[in-house]
């Protein structure tokens, strides 16, 4: 059984020092960091826990984006992140850490943005599970709505690529064009191959194949669950089968 994400955090089982800003929040979990003989950290971190901890920290950051964190939106981070009944302590402490680094969580994007530029579909996991959290409260405030914006420009995401994103989970433009990142002009076999693209781009198994932890593939499965639903509403009205 692959080794899960909390158990890479403790004694040796972390195995490589981060850099940056996820780096020196970790190591302040784990209670120790390597460093090279200049005292610099060093060694590429695996690529699950990369993942999991940029999540956290951009998380923790966000339930202060509307002045106050609250019960549900801890609540709504633990059901994007998998995580044992052993390891909630050191949970708690790293959301916490998180909260209080002096680090913005612009340090903490710009690192996950360096980490996965190369698969954008990985860093629209990231602003999904972010959406997860703000929503679960039953609002995505105005604060937390322009910190996931700004989140999403260190991303390289543009306006419209990060309304397309918004759509799947707030009612600002109902719009399944706009979810499917389709344009009302194309034909109806364009779309459909669009559709089936967007599709294989964002399924769940690619995340599993790049070894990414359970948190990448629960994401992916509701972004594809909103291309679906947004495909079935375009393709009654058209009638297309």
């Amino acid at each position: 059984m692959i080794q899960s994400i909390w158990g890479k955090l403790g004694g040796a089982g972390i195995g490589l020092a981060f850099g940056g800003p996820i780096g020196a929040l970790l190591g302040g979990v784990a209670g120790h960091v390597l460093v090279d003989r200049e005292g610099a950290l060093f060694g590429k971190p695996p690529r699950d826990v990369m993942f999991t901890m940029g999540l956290v920290a951009l998380a923790a950051k966000m339930a202060k984006a509307d002045g106050v964190v609250v019960d549900v939106e801890v609540r709504a981070f633990e059901q994007i992140v998998e995580v044992p009944d052993s390891e909630h302590d050191r949970v708690e402490r790293l959301f916490n850490l998180a909260m209080q680094t002096s680090d913005g969580f612009e340090a903490y994007a710009r690192q996950i943005h360096e980490e996965f530029k190369e698969e954008p579909a990985l860093l629209e996991n990231v602003i999904d599970g972010l959406f997860h959290i703000a929503k679960a409260d039953e609002a995505v405030h105005e604060a937390e709505y322009a910190y996931l914006k700004d989140v999403a420009t260190i991303f390289a995401f543009s306006d419209v690529d990060f309304e397309g994103i918004a759509a799947r989970h707030v009612q600002r433009k109902d719009d399944p064009y706009l979810i499917l990142k389709a344009d009302r002009s194309m034909s109806d076999e364009e779309l459909k191959r669009h559709y089936r693209r967007l599709v294989a781009e964002n399924h769940p198994d690619r995340e599993i194949a790049r070894g990414l932890p359970p948190e990448a593939v629960k994401i992916a499965t509701e972004r594809v669950a909103a291309i679906n639903a947004a495909w079935e509403r375009v393709a009654a009205k058209r009638n297309i089968r």
